[in-house]
């Protein structure tokens, strides 16, 4: 093939249209978009990262909007759609590490077996403050649920990033909270 051909061939290829929701292909042999994340692979990164059942996702249609921003909807619509919204939004992908959202990990994350931080009362309140802690895990680096246990149960509270000995907050600055207690 030609350096023309392939250009033109290149060019006739769907892209992603950042402004609607496209439905994620189910596998890569089913892939239209280039660099567009599969279902099969969001729900084996989900298990494979945090231990997440893929059961998990039984019933969710997973969506794109924007280059990477991954939705998972509990129900169908037709694809692509033009609306605002759609489900929750789960996922940054299309970048070397995949970061799951503060919504995913609180909605999903109790399911999470793998790559979860329990942070206690004080390493909880500085970590929803938005504080950036040095903490003693010996775990994977990069991105973790951070959690916190409430009345008996593990609760995730959102996304930190652990690197080099620090647990760093990634709670979007309007969720930030000051606690003084969290027992």
């Amino acid at each position: 093939m030609s350096d023309t051909e392939e250009a033109t061939e290149a060019e006739e290829r769907p892209t992603n249209d950042g402004q609607r929701f496209d439905r994620l292909p189910e596998t890569s042999e089913e892939r239209v978009v280039a660099g567009r994340p599969t279902r099969e692979e969001v729900v084996t990164w989900w298990r494979d990262r945090y231990g997440i059942p893929p059961e998990t996702w039984d019933g969710h249609t997973f969506w794109e909007k924007g280059a990477g921003k991954i939705w998972a909807f509990a129900d169908d619509v037709v694809s692509p759609s033009d609306v605002e919204g759609l489900g929750l939004r789960i996922l940054r992908a299309r970048q070397e590490h995949w970061k799951p959202s503060t919504n995913a990990v609180q909605r999903f994350g109790r399911a999470a077996t793998e790559n979860v931080v329990e942070l206690d009362a004080e390493e909880a309140a500085r970590f929803v403050a938005g504080e950036d802690q040095e903490i003693d895990w010996d775990g994977d680096w990069g991105y973790l649920i951070a959690a916190h246990e409430l009345v008996g149960e593990r609760e995730p509270i959102g996304v930190g990033l652990f690197l080099h000995g620090e647990l760093r907050s990634t709670v979007p600055k309007g969720r930030q909270e000051d606690l003084p207690n969290l027992d």
